[in-house]
């Protein structure tokens, strides 16, 4: 499942009860802003606790798409899960370090070595075995 709006593009790429797998492509910014937080706002209210953010393709971060960040990964911690970050590029993880983020929100290289922080019932097949859908 895929939702798109302004220069802001996300796509769920894999997931099971408590955890779900979502790539972000584009820019995250004030234009993207109410669609970031409405789609991982649904994923949560369905249940995941957990959120993995594939990062690769995100060309843009500012401090509204930080915010975006920051109050999900609050949301996710009042119900005891977490926020990860995958494969962080070179301006987001000088974003992160910048505002001391980097240790609010655990950024890895790969989907795999940040769903490796979750304890493996709490983790979807990876790589999945079916196509990306829309979120």
């Amino acid at each position: 499942m895929s939702t798109q709006a302004h220069r802001l593009s996300i796509t769920q790429l894999a997931s099971c009860d408590d955890c779900a797998v979502l790539r972000i492509t584009g820019e995250l910014d004030r234009g993207g802003e109410e669609l970031f937080m409405g789609t991982l706002g649904a994923c949560v209210d369905a249940g995941h606790r957990h959120l993995v953010l594939d990062t690769t393709a995100l060309s843009f971060c500012d401090s509204r798409g930080l915010n975006c960040l920051l109050a999900m990964r609050w949301l996710l911690q009042r119900r005891g899960g977490k926020l990860l970050l995958a494969g962080a590029g070179r301006r987001l993880t000088e974003l992160l370090s910048r505002t001391g983020s980097t240790e609010l929100i655990p950024s890895h290289r790969t989907v795999g070595l940040a769903l490796g922080e979750l304890p493996e019932s709490h983790r979807p097949v990876w790589p999945p075995a079916t196509p990306a859908r829309e979120a």
